[in-house]
Parts: structure tokens; C-alpha cells; sequence
């Protein structure tokens, strides 16, 4: 590229020349992002050269200072540095090894991981007594296998050396046992009835712990309980409140709906049973051939999420507006009590739809959502006759149901009156999270003796007088209850590394129990509530624990009924659309409510959409930042109320237009070295009245910039002049994602495919080579790939993969060995959204094998495009060469090889890579390897699914299928001879091993968009 080519780019975006561009392409066009659109410098550097010279750090901006910080932060973790000198290491063996540990074999256990109290199954890898890898239970109801990012990630959080590692009174170093001593103190000086004590935790489903706290609470029976979670789920629970006159917990079976309608609600990607949910929904988006029948999902949203994106029908619309639509939806139904709205397109052709399939269809609500919407939600599935087939009630699965944020304002208004004697936090960070009008933290310094537990000695630690680091779960003994209520075992992998100690042992020091262990406490309860005994408890016992969960557990669903008055209710309740700019309050995808902070894969990992790293941002529509006078990277105050904080801007397109989405968990100022100081504090903002949604919205400009670690366009895949004919039939077809409707895949079933490409296939200079034993391959469907991103930290955790800093992603030198690429199609208003998991295609025609001057990347007699690190020289040759933009290069040594509880973190079965190393995905060759031993001591052939690599065991989806292509019989196989395979760049004849199955949609004919 000339320097005088590149001084005609544009540097800023002109979003009218886009839509024009866009509205030239008849919608047929994908896109990646709006640089792509415009064809920015930085756009065109990173397409015409994957390791810019100019991808340097920019030069102006406020946040420069703080991105040098940060880098620095984060190179604490990645163990940054240009040095390759690698420490000594002194090993000693096993005198007398443990019988059941042989090297080199892991061993599973099944455990659970509670986040905001609901359990997820898991099963964690265990090589010689230390934890490395989590998988999901396939027997858990909350997994069936699957996992999401918090649990891919949990590893590195249990391993993170800015864990809080002792006991602290006021500041400095204590130990447990001076903390039971005062603890047992401050029991004697405790009124007679416990006036005065107040216990705060986090949401709690565990029965273990509930039965403890009703003990603590007999005890002493003025003593109160409260809890608070900055992402519950009060919304639910009134709601369920206004439509049933009771909380209950809702469980959906997405597998059993032909039609779902989600107004809000991100469920392929949050909230309780998500996990589980992914799957259900998306074994109703498998197709065998042109007579498969398909769902249908209608998704009503104001910040594009993966469920969106998953959408046949989504139409974007502000947060507060919401309430409106199912009103309208719901007197469309003819739910009681409220009056029709005739004609309201596109409403009524969403109920008549819905009518269609009564019974086999189904209405949810999101979170963020006020009561009246999930009320409206509960008549609607009522009246579509869905309660007890696609949708059924238990009682709640919390031990103690109440509105949290009422709970933890009533705590507040006692320490302000003086009513507190001692308050005991136990898990949670209210001095950061809670509502900025509650409070909290000069509240929480009226309390006489204040005690916390928690990960981190974090901001509520600070302001305590005792903290106590608690145990990670890997490390501890509890329970917790499923989405559906079965209870999971929580039990640990290892012991706490840094000696901390439980909830559940915390309680008993508080009850006079002192001494007591965690596995006694839950074993004893479970005793004294099962009705087996002896003999038989023992087999009970040890089952629950093999299994990871107590069977037969679940809640028993519950009948209710509507309320006679909900229409009146409603009423009560007038929807009032406020046309003010709104802003919206979302739970992080990466970091969630901020407890994930300090974990650089979660802060690393680009999140779904935006591609977003290390940050969070104010996220607006291209039309309201043209009315608002911002683009993306500009440094605003965002006022609400009396109450401001700062933010950059981010555009994204199919936001809704007079709405801000603001992502909680970022801002954090004693978070570790990782995440503190890393994105923008929503709660500054954020009030009791208001805690999701919030009208009277400000925006002023400050005149400073914000720059975004973005990794959208970094590896956009040039098409090899193929842009200048976008508009034809062949190259539209030629696109990276290839998409049909139903009634066109019924039509045409081979629309994916293109018959020049497929009959010049056998023309190619290179070789041919005859597989004759495993030839291994992957198939993956992009009609059930929901982006949730678990398949990328995944493989992180499965290979070593490390983190490299804000500042060198900004470069383009993140390592993610999977990306999932983000395609929009259609105007920037409201695009289509595909996502494109890409890995290394390992190309039988592999454009990288021929360009290495050492061989150090290979093709194996199994077709597999190998790497063999000590060779590379670091030319990156291959790099260049390989259209797919699937390596990574160690520029430096981003492996950490100093920090000691890193160590443990690592697969012992593959290699750490060193600074100057090329790296890429390896279809998880140990794992293959593993199998192939097994099976040649067994004397037999690899079994179909025996092997299954990181990713597609991450997969809640079953998106990703692996295994032996020369088996006909074999998954992949069969999904690689469905008309909708096909392969990335096929017209280059790379012949990659790993290919895709076409999306098909599935709209409804009445509805023109």
C-alpha cells in the first residue's frame, strides 16, 4: 500500500455514505463492521497486513497514562516480557505415591459451580491432585455437558495470585484462629436475642447453608438476614408476585416450543439455566435435510445480544418501550382484563403466529424487565395454553425469596439508626455494587464490628475491621440447587491453596460450632434429612458424589393460577412511554457483575457483538449518536439525576436509537492487579428505583477520546478483489457465511454450494494423499453456534494459551487459537447477525505448510496441519500465507513463568510456548493422541465421539462435531454429506479439513421487514 493511497482512507466514519452504501447492496451484503464500511486506515492495515508496523498505540487521548497502566497490570499476568531466560525448576517424586494416581492419567470429579446462587454440573480434570480443565456434567440438568465462560474460566480464578491469601484485621495480617477467638467474643457480648447482628450474603439456594442460617437465626431471633445480588432477580419474583399473588420459579423447555417470543430476555446467554437452554433451543435449529422443520424466535431488544442474533423476527426497541409491546402482544392474546389494540402491526401477526401453535409455544421475559412485563409473560403463556408443556412453576429455589434490594435498604436504614452491632458480609461487594442513592459504604462504617468474606480483599474488605479469604469452590464443600431445583454437590479439587475457609464454616463459627469442617456440615445435614440410613445413606452418599448431584431432586411443579384482578393490575400500573433518552444496565458477558474482574481471560475475551475487550462502554445506535453529536471513542459524562460518570462511546450497530447500554462490573479500584482501574463504573449511576432502566438520560461531551481494544476487523479475511462484484449472484454466494430462508433451502437444498468450485477440486499442483487409517475432521453448524464464546476460553484453558495485555491486542496480537467472527447483513438500523466460529482449517492443500524455510509446520500421515515449536524461527511466513488469519505469534514472552500458583493452572500435556513461536489450533492433538493409546492397548479402532476436542465439549450448543471423516458412519461424516457443508474461501482449493453447515432461517411470511 503507497503512502499516497493511504493518506485518501478515511479516518473518521460518515454513516450517511454508509447507508447508502448499504442501501445499494439491496441487503445482501455482509459486513463485519462499520471500519470495514468505511474502509478506515486501521481497517485497511490490519486486512492488508494481519501484524501492522502502524498498529502502534495512539498518541493523544486521556486514557493513554491509563492504557500503560493497564498493560502493565495485565503483563502481571501474562508474565509480558522480551526476556526468553526460563527459571530453574526443582522437582522432587513421590516417596509413596497415592494409590489412585498414576502420571500422566487424570482422574474426573463431578462438582458444581453456584453463580448468583443457581448451580451449574461440572466435571474438573485433575492431573496428580491439581485441578487443570473444566468440563460440564453430562448428567447435571443445568449442563447436560455444556459449559459457559464463568466455568471455562473459574480455573484461573482459582489459581489467581491476587487472591486474598489470609486472614486481615483492620488492615493487617491475622489468622483464622484469632478470628474464631473474636468471633466467639463477640457471641458473649450479643444481647441475649441477638438484637444488633445482622448477616448480609449473596443469593442462597444452598440447603445446607439455609438450614444453618435458621439455626444462627434460632439462636439469636432478633438477629436479621438479608441478602443482596447487584444482578437478582427481584424483577421475576414481583412479577410472579403481581400475576400469581406469590414468587415462584419459572423453567422453560425451549425443545418442546415451535414458536418462543423473548421480549428482553438473553436466555441462550444468561440468567438460571442458560446453559441448559442453549441446548434445548438449539436441537430444534438441527436440520437433517430440506423437510426438517425448524422454531421460530421473535426477540424484542434494545442492545443486540446473542439471542438476537439467533432471531428470525428481532426488532430493536428501547428497554422502557418494552413494557408497551407486551401489552400489546398480551391483549392480542386476549388476556384477561385487558382491552384489544386492533391492527397493531407487527403484533398481531406475532399472536395469530402464536395462536397457531397453542400449547407448543412460548412468551419469556428478561430480568431487566419490571414486574408488570413478566406479569403480562405469565398471562400470556396462560392464555396459549403453555403452562405444564413448555413452561411450568416450582417453588422458588431461594432458601430465604425476598425483594433483595428492599432487603439491603432496610440493613442500611438500621446502621444509619444505630441498630447494628455487628454486620457479617459473607460473599458479595456491596461498597462497590450497591445502588449509588442506598449508600452502602458510609453506612457500612456505623456498624461497631464489621466482618467480610469474600475471593479478594476488595472494596467492602477495605472497610471492615475482620476479613476472612474465602475458599474458592474448587477448593470447598457445599450445595447448591439447579435452575430446575436438583440439588448439585459442590465438593473440592484440591485443598485451599491459600488455607480459606467457607461460608459454611464461617456460620458454624458464628452458631458456637467452631472446629467444625465443611464436608461434616453437609454431610450431617443431608443425614439427618435423607430417609436412608446407615448402609444405605452410604451408597446414597457416595452415589451423590460420583454423580455430582442428589437425583430425584428437583422441585415439584407447582400449580398456580392467575389472579383475577392482573388485568386491573396492570391497569394500575399505566405504561407511560417516557420519549427521553433512556439508559439500560446489563450484567457483563465477559466479567459479569464485576466478581470476574481480575480473570484476564474473561477481561481478554472479545465479547459477543462488539468484539470488545478489557472494557466496557456507553453502546448507543449510529442515529442516536448523529442526534447526540458523538461517535465512537468520544469521552462523555453520563448524568442521571444529580449523579454522573464517564464513558467512551461504542456504536453498535442494531441498537435501539434513544437508548445507552452501560455494562456493569468495570471501574473497579480493589479488584487485583488485572482488573483494577480496567472500563467505566455504572454504579455511580445506578439507583434503587431505577436498578435496570432509567429514563433522563444526559449525555455532554468532555472533548477527549477513549481508546477501545477492539478485535472486530483485526482478522478480517480479504476476498481477494471479490468486493468490486459484490452485487452479483456468484459473488454474493461466494460469502464467508452463506445463509438461506427455509422456503429457499426447500427450493434450492444445495444453496451453499457452488458447482464450479465443487468440480475443480481435483485440479491443484499439490499431491495427493491417500488416508488410509483416522483422518480426522470437524463439522460445525452455524445453524446452532449461539456465540456465547465458551468455546474460546475453552481452548484457552486447554492449551496454555496466555494473556497479552490491553495494549498488545490494540496491535492485533491477542492469541485466541478460536475466534468467533460477528457478520451483520442489511442496514446499520437493524441487521441480520451471523456468527462464524473460526479455527485452523488444517487445509489438505495447506498454503502455510509450503512457505516455512525450517518445516517446523507439517502435514500429518492423519491430515493434520501440525506445528513443531522448536523449530520455528519466527519468519511468520506461514502467517502471511495463510488466508484464514488462524496463527498466532509470540512476539514476546507472554507466558508467565514466574508466578508459582500459575503453575498449576497448566495442562502438563502441552508445551508452554516461548517468545518467537508461531502457534495455532492443533484440533487438540492430545487429546487425539490419548484415544489412539487407549484404544491400541484395548486392541480396537477409536470410537466415533470418543474424541472430543475443548471446544466442542465446551459447546452447550452441540454447534461443534469432531472426529474420523474416512468413517461414513461417524458424526462428521454424515454432517460433511448434508447439502448445507461448506467450505471458507473453497474457490482458493486450500480444501480445509474444517468446514460449516449454512444457516437456515426460518420467517414468517406475514411479516415484511
Amino acid at each position: 500500500m503507497t503512502a499516497d493511497h493511504n493518506a485518501k482512507m478515511p479516518n473518521s466514519i460518515d454513516l450517511e455514505s454508509l447507508r447508502a452504501k448499504l442501501a445499494e447492496g439491496n441487503g445482501k451484503r455482509f459486513w463485519q463492521s462499520l471500519e470495514e464500511l468505511s474502509e478506515t486506515k486501521e481497517y485497511r492495515e490490519f486486512l492488508e497486513n494481519e501484524f501492522s508496523a502502524n498498529a502502534e498505540s495512539h498518541a493523544e487521548g486521556i486514557n493513554r497514562r491509563e492504557m500503560l497502566k493497564l498493560a502493565a497490570a495485565s503483563a502481571a499476568l501474562a508474565g509480558l516480557s522480551a526476556c526468553t531466560k526460563l527459571p530453574t525448576e526443582k522437582i522432587v517424586p513421590y516417596v509413596k505415591p497415592p494409590e489412585e494416581i498414576i502420571p500422566g492419567k487424570p482422574l474426573f470429579y463431578a462438582t458444581s459451580m453456584p453463580l448468583a446462587g443457581v448451580a451449574t454440573g461440572l466435571l474438573v480434570e485433575s492431573h496428580m491432585g491439581r485441578p487443570t480443565k473444566v468440563e460440564g456434567n453430562p448428567e447435571h440438568p443445568g449442563s447436560l455437558g455444556g459449559t459457559n465462560v464463568f466455568a471455562q474460566a473459574s480455573m484461573l480464578t482459582l489459581y489467581d495470585p491476587d487472591r486474598s491469601q489470609t486472614v486481615m484485621l483492620e488492615g493487617r495480617i491475622s489468622s483464622w484462629g484469632a478470628f474464631v477467638t473474636a468471633m466467639g467474643n463477640a457471641r458473649v457480648q450479643l444481647a441475649p436475642k441477638g438484637t444488633g447482628l445482622r448477616i448480609l450474603t449473596e443469593t442462597v439456594t444452598s440447603p445446607t447453608l439455609a438450614e444453618q442460617m435458621h439455626g444462627l437465626l434460632t439462636q439469636f431471633p432478633e438477629a436479621k438476614w438479608h441478602q443482596y445480588e447487584p444482578c437478582g432477580r427481584d424483577n421475576e419474583r414481583e412479577g410472579a408476585r403481581l400475576a400469581f399473588g406469590r414468587p415462584v420459579n419459572t423453567v422453560y423447555r425451549f425443545d418442546k416450543a415451535d414458536v418462543i417470543v423473548s421480549l428482553d430476555s438473553d436466555f441462550l446467554s444468561s440468567g438460571p439455566g442458560h446453559v441448559r437452554y442453549a441446548r434445548e433451543f438449539s436441537s430444534r435449529r438441527a436440520m437433517q435435510g430440506p423437510s426438517s422443520q425448524l422454531n421460530r424466535l421473535y426477540v424484542v431488544e434494545s442492545m443486540p445480544t446473542n439471542t438476537g442474533a439467533m432471531a428470525d423476527h428481532r426488532f430493536p426497541m428501547r428497554a422502557d418501550d418494552v413494557k408497551s409491546a407486551a401489552h400489546f402482544l398480551a391483549a392480542a392474546l386476549k388476556v384477561p382484563g385487558l382491552d384489544s389494540e386492533p391492527n397493531k402491526e407487527p403484533w398481531m401477526a406475532i399472536a395469530r403466529d402464536l395462536e397457531r401453535h397453542h400449547g407448543v409455544c412460548l412468551v419469556i421475559a428478561g430480568g431487566e424487565q419490571p414486574p408488570l412485563v413478566h406479569a403480562l409473560t405469565h398471562g400470556m403463556n396462560a392464555a396459549l395454553g403453555n403452562v405444564g408443556k413448555t413452561v411450568y412453576y416450582t417453588e422458588p429455589l431461594e432458601a430465604n425469596s425476598v425483594n433483595q434490594i428492599g432487603s439491603l435498604r432496610e440493613l442500611v436504614n438500621d446502621l444509619n439508626g444505630g441498630k447494628v452491632e455487628a454486620l457479617v458480609i459473607l460473599g458479595g461487594n456491596p461498597v462497590y455494587d450497591a445502588p449509588a442513592d442506598i449508600e452502602f459504604g458510609p453506612a457500612l462504617l456505623k456498624a461497631k464490628l464489621r466482618v467480610h468474606s469474600g475471593l479478594y480483599y476488595d472494596e467492602t474488605g477495605e472497610l471492615c475491621h475482620w476479613h476472612v479469604n474465602a475458599s474458592h469452590f474448587l477448593e470447598a464443600w457445599g450445595d447448591a440447587r439447579a435452575y430446575d431445583g436438583t440439588i448439585g454437590i459442590i465438593q473440592p479439587l484440591i485443598a485451599p491453596i491459600y488455607d480459606g475457609h467457607s461460608t459454611h464454616e464461617i456460620v458454624a463459627v458464628l452458631s458456637g460450632q467452631a472446629g467444625k469442617s465443611g464436608h461434616d456440615l453437609l454431610r450431617d445435614y443431608w443425614k439427618s434429612q435423607r430417609p436412608e440410613k446407615d448402609k444405605a445413606f452410604e451408597a446414597f452418599w457416595e452415589t451423590s458424589l460420583h454423580d455430582g448431584l442428589m437425583a430425584g431432586t428437583a422441585l415439584a411443579p407447582l400449580s398456580v393460577s392467575l389472579r383475577p384482578d392482573l388485568g386491573i393490575q396492570v391497569l394500575l400500573r399505566q405504561i407511560i412511554e417516557t420519549p427521553s433518552l433512556e439508559i439500560v444496565f446489563r450484567a457483563d458477558p465477559a466479567i459479569f457483575d464485576g466478581r470476574f474482574a481480575n480473570n484476564g481471560w474473561l477481561q481478554e475475551l472479545p465479547k459477543p457483538i462488539t468484539k470488545l475487550t478489557w472494557d466496557n462502554a456507553a453502546m448507543m445506535s449510529t442515529a442516536t449518536a448523529q442526534k447526540l453529536g458523538v461517535t465512537t471513542g468520544d469521552y462523555v459524562k453520563l448524568q442521571l439525576g444529580n449523579r454522573e460518570t464517564k464513558a467512551g462511546i461504542m456504536l453498535v450497530p442494531g441498537h435501539a436509537d434513544d437508548s445507552v447500554t452501560l455494562h456493569l462490573g468495570y471501574g473497579r479500584r480493589r479488584a487485583g492487579n488485572v482488573g483494577t482501574g480496567t472500563g467505566f463504573n455504572a454504579n455511580f449511576i445506578r439507583t434503587s428505583a431505577a436498578p435496570w432502566i432509567a429514563t433522563g438520560l444526559r449525555v455532554e461531551k468532555t472533548g477527549d477520546k477513549y481508546y477501545f481494544a477492539v478485535t472486530q476487523h483485526q482478522y478480517a479475511i480479504d476476498l481477494q478483489g471479490h468486493p468490486a462484484e459484490q452485487e452479483s449472484v456468484e459473488a454474493f454466494r461466494r460469502d464467508l457465511v452463506r445463509v438461506a430462508t427455509l422456503e429457499e433451502f426447500r427450493k434450492d437444498p444445495n444453496f451453499a454450494k457452488l458447482p464450479e468450485e465443487e468440480a475443480t477440486k481435483g485440479l491443484t499442483l499439490y499431491p495427493g494423499f491417500k488416508y488410509e487409517g483416522y483422518s480426522w475432521g470437524m463439522a460445525i453448524d452455524l445453524n446452532r453456534c449461539v456465540g456465547c464464546n465458551a468455546c474460546v476460553i475453552a481452548c484457552q484453558s486447554e492449551n496454555n494459551i496466555p494473556v497479552v495485555g490491553k495494549e498488545q491486542v490494540m496491535r492485533g496480537r491477542a492469541m485466541h487459537w478460536i475466534r468467533v467472527d460477528t457478520y451483520f447483513r442489511g442496514g446499520l438500523e437493524n441487521p441480520e447477525t451471523y456468527y462464524e466460529p473460526v479455527l485452523c482449517m488444517h487445509c489438505e492443500n495447506a498454503p502455510c505448510e509450503v512457505v516455512c524455510p525450517v518445516g517446523a509446520t507439517t502435514h500429518s500421515p492423519e491430515g493434520l496441519n501440525e506445528m513443531t515449536y522448536n523449530r520455528c524461527v519466527g519468519t511468520r511466513y506461514c502467517s502471511n500465507n495463510c488466508p484464514y488469519k488462524v496463527r498466532r505469534f509470540n512476539f514476546l514472552l507472554y507466558s508467565d513463568w514466574k508466578t508459582p500458583s500459575l503453575y498449576g493452572l497448566r495442562n502438563p500435556n502441552v508445551t508452554v510456548r516461548s517468545r518467537g513461536v508461531m502457534e495455532k489450533c492443533t484440533y487438540c492433538v492430545q487429546r487425539i493422541n490419548a484415544a489412539k493409546i487407549r484404544s491400541e492397548e484395548e486392541n480396537r479402532v477409536v470410537h466415533d465421539g470418543e474424541i472430543v476436542t475443548a471446544c466442542q465439549a465446551a459447546c452447550p450448543a452441540e454447534a461443534i462435531v469432531f472426529g474420523n471423516i474416512n468413517d461414513p458412519n461417524s458424526r462428521v461424516a454424515k454432517l460433511k454429506a448434508q447439502s448445507r457443508n461448506y467450505s471458507l474461501l473453497d474457490d482458493l482449493n486450500t480444501r480445509p479439513r474444517t468446514t460449516y453447515l449454512a444457516r437456515v432461517r426460518n420467517p414468517n411470511p406475514e411479516i415484511h421487514e
